[in-house]
């Protein structure tokens, strides 16, 4: 049977292609939608983008015949689905209480479509507003968010796998400096890069780190990593596994997801800073963090450029201050630069990503902070951005969210967990011990 989909404003305006989603189903856009998506055509950000996209694939649809009357989406297909434009909505479906809104125009169409096909049809309203949802579930419509992009925060890859065997495994791994996943009886798929952490069943105490070799199929002996990285040590095996990853040069895209005080930005730009003034891989340490949304325009704070950053920047130049010294007498005379001077002589720059589209970034180590507030498309934007020799790390809270458009389940750090965990130039860390201080450890469990 087929479905009739009426789509929100918000999935328009989150995935412009969305419309084609529906296999052979039926998909009706409400004209005030058509409306809504109006009023972001003129925004410099990647929803006004979004928003002229949209304007722009029903243009070019509308070619096919009329909107109003429906569509084919594919005219290359027998059983394409067809698009409408709808122009009207029966407002007198609804209580009087119900104010005339775009949402309340969709469930009122969704009403009366559902009430002139019956059973011959189901109709379903396709919105990521939960408000939305309740109300149509309320009136005994249909309604879902759009899952085309959604990932199971629940089961989302963390990096690390735990498992125990026989102390002889340990022994082999510690002996040769590598061993078969199979014969450790590993369930499931291994991603590429993944760490292991292998305990003995007999709880004697012996352990190994491991991590995952996709070429050899092996496992190989991974040595814990106690020397500090611009003052910065481990205090945990998940940040030593993350700084692992930061360090070698073979992997070119890392994650890090954690909570608040895992350490995830400070250990990026601790690797960053090693990499680029210690070693001279890189040309330059990049970091960047969305001004929210992406885009948005910060002219109406005073003053030049930098000045006008120094709000959404400050994690950042806080994370630098610590590694750099920030006025403490010892650190200072130790490293001797402070980031200015770092950003003089070329080797930082610490950016909004505002003016990324369309750039292109060689040698460079480019850390983007906060990047569970990117959509996919804007990920893909970022990572398309790199040129020979960058590197790109990726830092966030897929639970920390400020996007209304996403959500844990389809933001673009999520997104590009999933979908890279098998690429050898890959890796990733889920950071799940706070080490900010213990306060704000305990904050972090009560609060």
């Amino acid at each position: 049977m087929k479905k009739i989909f009426i789509l929100d404003t918000n999935i328009l305006l989150s995935g412009p292609n969305s419309v084609f989603k529906f296999e052979d189903n039926d998909v009706v856009i409400p004209i005030s939608v058509i409306e809504e998506i109006d009023h972001f055509k003129k925004d410099q950000t990647e929803t006004g983008r979004n928003a002229r996209e949209v304007s722009r694939i029903l243009d070019r649809l509308r070619q096919r015949g009329t909107l109003s009357a429906g569509i084919p989406l594919f005219e290359d297909r027998s059983d394409s689905g067809r698009l409408f434009v709808y122009l009207g909505q029966d407002m007198d479906i609804l209580p009087e209480l119900l104010e005339n809104s775009t949402d309340n125009h969709i469930l009122a169409i969704g009403l009366s479509l559902q009430k002139k096909f019956k059973e011959k049809r189901k109709v379903v309203v396709i919105t990521k507003d939960s408000n939305l949802r309740i109300k149509a579930d309320a009136f005994g419509l249909s309604s879902e968010d759009f899952e085309a992009d959604k990932v199971d925060i629940s089961h989302l890859y963390t990096g690390v796998r735990k498992v125990k065997v026989n102390s002889r495994f340990i022994n082999e791994l510690y002996t040769s400096g590598h061993i078969d996943s199979d014969s450790l009886g590993i369930a499931g798929p291994v991603a590429a890069n993944e760490f292991f952490i292998i305990e003995d069943e007999s709880d004697h105490g012996q352990y190994a780190h491991g991590l995952y070799d996709l070429e050899m199929k092996k496992i190989s002996l991974l040595q814990s990593k106690t020397e500090g990285v611009w003052g910065v040590h481990p205090r945990n095996i998940e940040q030593n596994f993350g700084l692992w990853a930061l360090l070698n040069d073979r992997i070119k895209l890392v994650t890090l997801s954690g909570g608040a005080g895992t350490g995830k930005t400070l250990i990026a730009i601790a690797a960053g800073l090693a990499k680029t003034t210690d070693e001279d891989i890189y040309q330059k340490l990049l970091v960047a963090r969305p001004i929210f949304a992406m885009g948005n325009d910060i002219g109406f704070l005073p003053g030049d450029l930098d000045e006008k950053l120094n709000p959404w920047m400050q994690p950042i130049y806080d994370s630098l201050d610590f590694l750099l010294g920030g006025g403490v007498a010892a650190r200072q005379k130790r490293f001797g630069k402070s980031y200015q001077e770092l950003v003089n002589q070329g080797l930082l720059a610490i950016e909004p990503l505002t003016y990324i589209r369309g750039r292109s970034l060689p040698n460079a180590f480019f850390v983007v902070d906060e990047s569970q507030n990117l959509t996919p498309h804007e990920i893909k934007t970022i990572l398309t951005r790199a040129g020979e020799g960058t590197k790109v790390v990726l830092t966030g809270d897929p639970f920390q969210i400020d996007n209304p458009y996403i959500d844990s389940t389809n933001n673009g750090l999520t997104y590009v967990i999933e979908r890279f965990k098998y690429s050898k130039i890959a890796a990733h860390i889920t950071l799940k011990q706070g080490e900010r201080s213990e306060l704000a450890t305990l904050a972090a469990e009560l609060l």
